[in-house]
């Protein structure tokens, strides 16, 4: 039978209790780590979010009935116990913060019975995702899960201190906004009282934040929920956390440098990490040409070479081909890595194959010189020679290249740098690189949609220097647009914003936008902007993301406290689900029948 708590109030959570407490009574409460029954002695380890703590229970201090209770108890029930605190008789546990001390337990109560659980309580639990997810709420009890949640919410703590600080306020922007059909899929919300239109969930506050600098507001900050429906990955969600400002009466360097304090403030305080500022920055063009990535894991070397002018001439079809079609041929060094046997090399072929490439030629130097290479036959040793030097091949490296369009090549060999990264084991976790990724194109074509698509969003500022190639070479136009990037992981992004009319005008037809649509999608800002619109700049990180790789997590869903899955699901609480017939006619919606694939 559980027990009430009635005159009970807990003095100490567990690790609270120390050998400064030496002889004193507590009242500790949590759950049942462990029980260890020697005859006349009780021991039992009791777990709360802090830590564990030792309880010993003994006839002669607990009585007849309170020995009978701590016999009765099993992992997870959830107890009171009070008792004094004494040194350890036995030996000291070096691994317990607690391990120097015990409570001799004087009463007990059992506030809560478990059943057996469907895995152990205990860190780095080996359980099946899909387990640990259905039963979450008993996942969320693992101490390394709780380290995870409870640093999270230092983080975000530090955050608005920080930004408190520095004179930003934050303010609450709508949940239910407009659809705005650029960019990620929308989460839309059926309206009840306007049959036949919808509300969209925010995949981020933007237009509320630029509005809010048009009202004055000058910095802004808050910690935002967040929706986008789009295909999960390790560090995507479909609702996530971000950390968002704005600024007004600032440029590129005003922001970058806020943010740098920011980070250098919560990096120290949540897990005492120096970051050393300022932070490298990279321009865009350089980031994909050395990493075929704009979010460059940078704590390694084995860079892109590109070697099209040292190839041009050559007899290999695939690369004079790729050159021939407007592409480029690029290659990696893996040094030392001749010597990889032929079935991982197929492996690092179907690897890349599934980044888009058609294949991936290599060259191994062996030690003595000479060659193995998939395509060696059809290059002369001059030849070959001359692309081993322009790849800086020494005996013992294996040469790996891909030839395709520039985009494909630089997601293949960007891939696959950093899969032998993991494979060669050269990524410290502990080893945190910063980089401002900056000068980002304003635009990329789309074939799927035959025009220019902005690669951050239309209220983007293009660099004043390049605007007079807006009608001639848009793809050549730079955006005042800057990510922040960790280990090979985008933080965040963000940019300064158009507050000209002329420009944003010209922004919305290179994007092919008519007066009309423009007006249709944003007229409420674009008013909004007649009215006297201050200079205005900002970022956003994805909190969730930061988190992650300041607790070494794979996933950000050992960050979050209820996740989703990959299809957007909810092993636990089985959302999304049917609703009743009844709220669908409420909503005047109806359910159209989709056959399940087999």
């Amino acid at each position: 039978m559980a027990e009430s708590m009635r005159g009970l109030h807990r003095s100490h959570r567990c690790t609270e209790v120390s050998n400064k407490n030496i002889g004193e009574t507590v009242t500790v409460m949590g759950w049942v780590q462990k029980r260890r029954n020697l005859g006349s002695l009780i021991f039992i380890d009791l777990r709360d979010r802090s830590g564990i703590l030792q309880l010993v229970f003994n006839e002669d201090t607990v009585g007849k009935e309170g020995y009978e209770k701590a016999e009765r108890l099993r992992s997870e029930f959830v107890i009171a116990v009070t008792g004094k605190v004494e040194k350890r008789s036995a030996a000291v546990n070096e691994n317990l913060a607690t391990g120097d001390i015990e409570v001799i337990a004087s009463d007990i109560r059992i506030l809560s019975e478990s059943e057996t659980p469907p895995f152990q309580i205990e860190e780095n639990s080996q359980t099946k995702d899909d387990i640990r997810l259905k039963y979450r709420y008993l996942d969320l009890r693992r101490p390394d899960i709780q380290k995870n949640l409870m640093l999270r919410s230092k983080v975000a703590n530090l955050m608005r201190q920080f930004m408190m600080n520095e004179g930003f306020l934050e303010i609450e922007t709508p949940m239910l906004c407009k659809s705005t059909p650029e960019g990620a899929r929308d989460y839309l919300v059926p309206s009840r009282v306007h049959p036949g239109h919808f509300y969209a969930l925010p995949q981020s506050p933007q237009l509320y934040k630029q509005l809010l600098m048009c009202s004055g507001y000058d910095r802004y900050f808050q910690i935002a929920r967040c929706f986008r429906d789009e295909d999960l990955r390790a560090d995507r969600q479909p609702e996530f956390t971000q950390a968002d400002m704005e600024l007004s009466f600032v440029d590129v360097e005003d922001v970058l440098e806020v943010n740098e304090r920011l980070l250098k403030y919560i990096f120290k305080e949540a897990i005492g990490v120096d970051v050393q500022l300022p932070l490298p920055r990279m321009p865009w063009q350089e980031a994909m040409d050395r990493f075929g990535s704009d979010k460059p894991d940078t704590r390694f070397g084995m860079e892109l070479q590109d070697v099209s002018d040292v190839v041009k001439g050559c007899g290999f079809s695939v690369f004079t081909s790729a050159l021939e079609n407007g592409g480029s041929v690029r290659g990696i060094n893996a040094k030392g890595q001749a010597t990889m046997p032929r079935k991982k090399i197929d492996k690092l072929v179907e690897f890349a194959k599934g980044y888009g490439a058609k294949g991936l030629a290599y060259l191994a130097v062996n030690e003595d010189g000479t060659y193995k290479s998939s395509f060696a036959k059809f290059m002369t040793e001059e030849e070959l020679k001359a692309l081993v030097a322009a790849m800086d091949g020494q005996p013992g490296d294996l040469l790996l290249f891909a030839a395709d369009k520039n985009k494909i090549v630089w997601n293949v060999l960007g891939a696959l740098r950093l899969e032998l990264a993991k494979e060669l084991d050269l990524l410290d976790p502990n080893q945190y690189n910063f980089l401002w990724v900056t000068e980002f194109p304003l635009l990329e074509w789309s074939d799927e949609e035959n025009r220019f698509m902005a690669m951050h969003h239309p209220f983007t500022m293009p660099m004043e220097e390049d605007w007079d190639k807006i009608d001639t070479d848009p793809g050549a136009v730079r955006a005042k647009a800057y990510d922040i990037v960790l280990n090979g992981t985008e933080l965040g992004g963000g940019s300064v914003r158009i507050h000209q009319d002329d420009i944003q005008e010209k922004m919305f037809e290179v994007l092919g936008f008519t007066k009309e649509r423009a007006h249709e999608q944003f007229g409420f800002l674009l008013d909004a902007f007649k009215y006297g619109v201050p200079p205005h700049a900002g970022l956003a990180y994805g909190l969730d993301r930061l988190v992650m790789h300041m607790v070494h997590a794979e996933s950000i869903r050992d960050v979050i406290a209820f996740p989703k899955v990959k299809d957007a699901s909810c092993l636990m609480t089985k959302a999304p689900g049917i609703v009743d017939e009844k709220q669908l006619e409420e909503l005047n919606i109806k359910t159209l029948e989709v056959e399940e694939e087999e």
